[in-house]
């Protein structure tokens, strides 16, 4: 008698606390998915767990979390069939006044920490061949933008990486694909205004910090300014879901015009047209 079962596919999210990484676990689990939501506090995920998903702790800058949370999954479901690198944060001010220190944090939450996960889930797509890594970028991994220097060159970096290993990869049927986001309404915007004022909202980038404070202030879904975490979700499920997805989805209020504008427009003229959206 042949066997009908279907195998459900298990895919790791992380970030998944708010915003689009837990658009996109609710999205995963009512499509059937196994989703393992991952991220620092677990007690912001108990809406996951009703609706079906498996909560875990885990700081992708610590990497004895990431090990942690790879081998409970390998023993409990066998392995990770789809990793969606989301955890993320912003890090706004200008390359003079941010410390170091937060630039260096930066990069291990929104590049070391998704590149060392890879590293973990990989062995076991390569091994069944087959897999999916979905690296959440921005559409600021595109597009430059005043004052957000660390934040841009950590999702350049994760953009580049996400190429190198889709021809890496591509060999063991792995797909990578990149997600870049134009502007959402999310926590993570709101948390982009206060690093940004305290670091050079009085000094001599002043002007400009609050010009982009305003502009994030503005940023809402009812105001047409934003687009709603849900979007991102249904958009990293179909990549998920393609038999062939494109490397690059760009979803999201203004992310399609501006990388339009910087792909054609020379760069200066482009730096214009930056700093006219300002206001």
């Amino acid at each position: 008698m042949a066997d009908n079962r279907v195998i459900k596919k298990t895919a790791l999210v992380t970030g998944a606390s708010s915003g689009i990484g837990k658009a996109t676990a609710e999205a995963l689990i009512q499509d059937g998915y196994i989703v393992y939501a991952a991220a620092r506090r677990v007690e912001k995920m108990e809406d996951l767990k009703k609706l079906g998903g498996i909560p875990v702790k885990m700081d992708v800058t610590k990497d004895e979390d990431l090990i942690m949370v790879v081998e409970q999954i390998k023993r409990d479901h066998g392995g990770i069939d789809i990793l969606v690198n989301n955890a993320g944060l912003s890090l706004y001010g200008s390359v003079e006044e941010a410390p170091n220190s937060e630039a260096r944090y930066q990069f291990d939450v929104n590049f070391f920490g998704p590149a060392r996960l890879t590293q973990l889930v990989l062995p076991h797509m390569r091994e069944q061949r087959w897999g999916k890594i979905i690296n959440v970028s921005s559409g600021e991994g595109k597009v430059h933008v005043p004052l957000a220097a660390w934040y841009v060159a950590s999702k350049f970096a994760l953009e580049g990486f996400s190429d190198c290993l889709r021809a890496e990869t591509a060999q063991f049927d792995i797909d990578v694909v990149i997600i870049e986001p134009g502007a959402i309404d999310t926590p993570i915007t709101g948390g982009f205004i206060d690093p940004l004022l305290e670091y050079s909202g009085s000094g001599p980038y002043g002007a400009i910090a609050q010009k982009m404070a305003d502009w994030f202030r503005n940023m809402s879904t009812e105001k047409g300014t934003a687009s709603p975490p849900s979007l991102m979700g249904e958009t990293i499920l179909k990549a998920i879901k393609a038999p062939k997805p494109k490397t690059r989805y760009a979803e999201g209020v203004g992310v399609k015009r501006a990388i339009f504008f910087k792909k054609w427009l020379p760069d200066r003229m482009f730096d214009r047209f930056i700093m006219r959206m300002l206001g």
